[in-house]
């Protein structure tokens, strides 16, 4: 056969590297690590980045919040209680969001015209609008009659008004200083009930439940307003009553229309009645206006940094528990995992004999006994710590039933490891990933744990943390009918933690997949 070659001259053949001294070559990447591999593994996984960032953010809330917010949880207020989120500036710009405003149904003219009297006495009007009308039909007396309610849009805030206070003499007189420093009308004057009900009995008026917010003539003993002919409220003040005594004297703001007749005290056993508009009188005592971005508590307690208390402590008993039960359950598993046989089976059966014992017993049992010896934290902590060691323990032993027969270990071993080092410096490393993802997943099962028995009221932790997700949960629940956000909030942040929480985990588990080594697409 002829060569197809040969007709190709020589001078065409040469060495194409003659005289060259051949080496390997560097790669022209860097080679990456077992952690930086499953870093680029765990980005790919867009859900659990997304929960990376959430975690983030409730944790940096946990931590700013109790800093930010101008109370403690200390500072409850027993007239604010379970009022909406309020912010005075955002409720200024009627967008209709942090305007402390709630929506009542079957709102009758009376209630109405109630609600716009205590804004024109204190100049804030708690009536926002009206959000619909509903007539009722019915029979009386033979003939059909129509009832016209309202369905009103109210600012809580506004609508608590005017309220009767009694103080001493001195506090009486650092009221009227205060008026006369700030400009703020705090003091009002004192309701002749005589002039709020003209022509009912003393025996009547007796019976009336008095409200500190009927400053007006009215009509009838249901507080139907009785207008002058110009269709305007009818004052029923106290007026031309003096007192001899200076320390009762008053000197300060007086309201619009007054002409100095008005009575803005009564004594009353050495002490003064006064009125005072609770909105001012929140400024007086606390030098700022009510400000609760998420709302109070059935205690009056702010919503907003009682969350980030209740949730700084959950986050960090919950890591707590997850770390020491890594270290006992490492411990434990590795001894089982390496030394097997007899070793494995007695250990084995003392986690069996363990895993029996219910939790809510356990935790129950110590806060009745053993709190009372080393608090209600550590008998809670050592409750979550009894049994939530097993299943780690379980998990490492398994990884070092897969590992220690590798034959890295064998030459580990063959050039004279010790047990301890083949244990923890050759097998427990590349169990690491799997033992991590565990450990993360540990932690949303401990706060749904300990938020299920606050929540329920088995364990009280309000002596130590001031507050705890589920004990705010649980006022909320008693409230949820009218104060839905006192339920919402914290339901919503603890569910918002937990979810974030399996999904971080999920990414971390295929993330620290071995099998997954080096795979990018």
């Amino acid at each position: 056969m002829e060569n197809k070659y040969a007709h190709i001259p020589q001078e065409k053949f040469a060495f194409a590297q003659k005289d060259a001294v051949l080496h390997d070559k560097k790669f022209d990447t860097k080679a990456r690590s077992y952690f930086a591999d499953a870093l680029i593994r765990f980005k790919k996984n867009k859900s659990s980045v997304v929960a990376a960032y959430i975690i983030l953010f409730l944790i940096l809330f946990a931590i700013i919040a109790p800093i930010v917010t101008p109370y403690s949880i200390k500072d409850k207020d027993n007239v604010y209680t379970n009022f909406p989120p309020y912010n005075p500036d955002i409720a200024a710009l009627d967008i209709g969001i942090l305007d402390g405003s709630v929506t009542y149904s079957s709102v009758n003219e009376t209630k109405i015209a109630a609600l716009k009297a205590i804004g024109i006495e204190t100049g804030m009007d708690p009536y926002i609008k009206t959000v619909g009308t509903t007539e009722v039909k019915s029979i009386y007396r033979g003939q059909e009659r129509i009832t016209t309610t309202y369905k009103v849009k109210v600012n809580r805030y506004f609508e608590q008004g005017v309220r009767t206070l009694v103080v001493s003499a001195e506090e009486f007189a650092k009221m009227q200083a205060w008026q006369n420093e700030t400009g703020i009308q705090l003091l009002y004057p004192v309701v002749d009930i005589n002039k709020v009900y003209p022509g009912v009995d003393a025996a009547e008026l007796r019976l009336i439940a008095k409200n500190a917010n009927i400053w007006y003539q009215c009509a009838d003993t249901k507080n139907t307003p009785a207008y002058d002919a110009n269709g305007n409220f009818i004052p029923a003040y106290v007026t031309g009553v003096t007192y001899a005594e200076p320390e009762y004297q008053y000197n300060s703001l007086r309201i619009a229309g007054d002409d100095g007749s008005y009575n803005y005290c009564t004594v009353k056993s050495g002490s003064v009645e006064v009125r005072i508009c609770y909105y001012n009188y929140y400024q007086y005592l606390k030098g700022m206006e009510p400000n609760y971005l998420f709302g109070t508590d059935e205690y009056g307690r702010d919503l907003f940094g009682a969350i980030g208390i209740g949730a700084r402590f959950s986050l960090v008993f919950a890591i707590l528990v997850s770390a020491i039960n890594l270290t006992i359950g490492a411990i434990y598993g590795s001894i089982q995992g390496y030394y097997g046989g007899m070793v494995d089976m007695i250990l084995d059966r003392i986690s069996d004999i363990l895993s029996g014992v219910p939790f809510t017993v356990v935790a129950v049992l110590f806060q009745l006994h053993l709190a009372k010896k080393v608090g209600i934290v550590p008998s809670f902590l050592f409750a979550f710590v009894l049994t939530g060691w097993i299943g780690m323990a379980a998990l490492t032993r398994k990884q070092f039933y897969r590992f220690k027969s590798q034959e890295y270990v064998l030459a580990a071993k063959t050039l004279g490891a010790n047990d301890r080092r083949l244990m923890f410096k050759h097998i427990f490393p590349n169990s690491l990933g799997t033992i991590i993802t565990s450990c993360v997943l540990v932690i949303p099962g401990v706060i749904n744990s300990e938020t299920s028995l606050t929540y329920l009221g088995i364990i009280n932790l309000s002596t130590f943390a001031g507050t705890s997700i589920g004990e705010l949960m649980s006022l909320g629940q008693t409230a949820m009918t009218g104060s839905p956000h006192a339920m919402l909030f914290p339901s919503l942040f603890v569910s918002l933690l937990l979810i974030s929480f399996n999904l971080f985990g999920n990414g971390l588990r295929d993330a620290f997949n071995p099998s997954t080594r080096g795979v990018e697409d």
